[in-house]
């Protein structure tokens, strides 16, 4: 009995010596810390509010001033037949791999896009045996005449990602019309007027090397989407600029056509002779050669995640994401993944350890009010209930200005597609929020250390070596490997992709897309 009192005097003299410890100014100074990163992510979500938020009202002022599809075009003359049939082809190219439970609605909303121009859909997979093939093939059958798509057969990649390889393939299949090519990932749900905003940005400025945008996550639940959608969010801010940005986002990116065919400042070459991850490739690019990166107001697009996205699979996602900074085209661009590599790791771990800290400190003030026979070395030091008071303030703020940020992100989706089931942010618990943002800020710097020292990754079922940021060695373990992918649930292969039911919603949006303007190029 006399070691178990004993062992108790231990923890509360631990709790309140640790609790004095953390109160020592260079202490303080990394609480403090805390709470401004909290104060900084707050102020960079509400600009990020406030840009989503005016096109909005844009869309609203729109609508008072007659025009019923602000969703479209801001101006309704844009609508006209005359304007529709002087637009630019645009060719959408999408690298498929494995076939998931969103997939089948994401193309829908895909081919059924209300652009007014040429517009032609390569869905590029690496072979017949991908379950993607089989569930596309079904899904063009649908639309038979209705838009001009088809299913392009790449091959396995032997010099780059996989990705990469369906990509370029892609490009050089488009059609020779086409003045555009959007990139576009399986996982994006787009708008009825998303590929004419973002033509309609081109057009306006040419100087534009690259238009992107970014995922609206939509949890499913489970902490590991929650980590995925607290990692996003970070990265959102700067994409909801209404402009110029220096992010890029794989999932949506458009780009001249000409500079594939010309190979404009190597983008064909740099991605091809080893490349690993197409963002950061061409945001490289960009960035070597001043060219301009903007993301439009209306580029951001519902993302669900999968119903049964469990924690490992996140881990896995994490892994692919911090891996990305191992991979580089220049000396500058190592330099600045390294500075990128080392901000993002000291502001993660700056962010986790003031609630270490607290916990300590609250411990150390729980048991000072709740036990009468204290040691007189026993003292608290408020300074630690104060800390922790400002904490949880600036902590409150933070989640208060992402909760705004998503609110406007949920309503203005919501106006951008206005005939598909309105999106709700009452799915939402806050509570997993603000775990997920410890845990992800936790595991990141473990994640980005790990994939430094290791150099290699399995991305799909097929394992990639780096050597000086450039891939040198691909390993196919697709028999041996996992079946499904990380963040969509989807089957990678060995089995075909389930027969899909025609919506009366797909059904009247594929025949007012066939009404209203010409899918196909005239050949």
């Amino acid at each position: 009995m006399t070691e178990i009192i004993w062992s108790f005097d231990s923890i509360d003299a631990l709790f309140f010596s640790t609790s004095r410890a953390l109160c020592t100014p260079f202490a303080v100074f990394v609480q403090i810390q805390g709470c401004v990163i909290c104060l900084l992510l707050a102020a960079g979500w509400a600009g990020a509010a406030y840009v989503r938020n005016r096109e909005i009202r844009q869309m609203k002022k729109c609508m008072k001033e007659g025009n019923d599809f602000p969703f479209l075009s801001h101006d309704i003359h844009d609508l006209e037949h005359s304007k529709q049939v002087q637009l630019p082809g645009v060719t959408v190219v999408m690298p498929l791999k494995g076939f998931g439970e969103h997939n089948l609605h994401n193309w829908r909303t895909q081919l059924t896009s209300l652009y007014g121009g040429p517009l032609e859909f390569l869905f590029v997979v690496d072979s017949t045996e991908d379950p993607a093939y089989h569930a596309v093939s079904r899904l063009l059958l649908d639309f038979k005449d209705d838009v001009d798509a088809r299913i392009v057969v790449a091959g396995p990649s032997t010099t780059c990602s996989q990705k990469i390889h369906n990509q370029l393939v892609g490009v050089e299949k488009m059609h020779k019309g086409s003045k555009y090519v959007l990139f576009l990932d399986d996982d994006v749900r787009l708008h009825p007027g998303s590929v004419g905003a973002l033509t309609a940005e081109m057009e306006k400025n040419p100087e534009i090397f690259i238009q992107t945008g970014y995922p609206l996550d939509l949890p499913s639940g489970s902490l590991g989407s929650y980590c995925i959608y607290e990692y996003h969010m970070p990265c959102s801010m700067g994409f909801a600029t209404g402009g110029r940005t220096f992010f890029l986002w794989g999932g949506c990116m458009m780009m001249h056509a000409d500079d594939f065919r010309t190979d404009k400042h190597g983008v064909v070459s740099e991605l091809r002779d080893g490349g690993y991850s197409d963002d950061m490739t061409l945001a490289a690019i960009a960035g070597a050669h001043k060219r301009l990166i903007t993301s439009p107001p209306v580029a951001v697009f519902p993302h669900p995640l999968a119903s049964d996205l469990t924690f490992a699979r996140y881990w896995n996602y994490l892994r692919k994401q911090t891996f990305v900074l191992e991979s580089y085209t220049t000396n500058i661009n190592w330099i600045m993944n390294r500075a990128l590599f080392s901000v993002h790791c000291y502001l993660s771990w700056g962010f986790v350890s003031p609630y270490i800290m607290a916990i300590f400190h609250l411990a150390a003030a729980l048991r000072f009010h709740l036990k009468d026979n204290l040691p007189e070395e026993s003292v608290l030091n408020p300074k630690g209930l104060i800390l922790v008071g400002c904490l949880v303030i600036c902590t409150g703020i933070e989640l208060l200005s992402m909760w705004n940020l998503t609110r406007i992100e949920v309503r203005l989706c919501n106006m951008l597609s206005p005939e598909a089931p309105p999106l709700s942010l009452s799915a939402y618990n806050w509570c997993l929020v603000f775990v997920a943002m410890v845990v992800d800020n936790f595991l990141y710097p473990i994640s980005a250390i790990r994939s430094h020292f290791s150099q290699s990754i399995n991305w799909s079922g097929i394992r990639y070596h780096l050597r000086n940021g450039k891939i040198h060695k691909i390993e196919r373990t697709m028999e041996k490997g996992k079946k499904f992918s990380d963040l969509a649930a989807k089957r990678l292969y060995g089995r075909k992709g389930a027969q899909s039911k025609i919506s009366i919603l797909g059904s009247l949006s594929r025949s007012l897309a066939h009404w209203r303007q010409p899918k196909k190029y005239d050949v």
